[in-house]
């Protein structure tokens, strides 16, 4: 019997109990909702270039989500 990813989930969050995160500390308080739209938005495109084969839409979507994740926190953090 196989089951169901959300039901192995459960079971192993029981036995297991997930981490509590960190509040948030520093002078780095920024809302992610940006870099997180940025990203969807990247991997969006690059799955789009994918599907329709235009490596210019695939490098614009690697692009987008190096730029999430990558080069707009470190360009925040250092002008702050």
């Amino acid at each position: 019997m196989v089951l169901p990813a959300a039901v192995l989930f459960a079971r192993a969050s029981r036995v297991v109990p997930l981490a509590k995160l960190p509040e948030q500390s520093g002078g780095f308080a920024v809302d992610p909702s940006f870099f997180v739209a940025t990203f969807a938005v990247g991997f969006a495109i690059a799955v789009a270039g994918h599907l329709f084969q235009l490596r210019a839409l695939v490098a614009a979507g690697v692009a987008l989500v190096l730029l999430a994740t990558v080069f707009l926190p470190l360009a925040l953090h250092l002008v702050r």
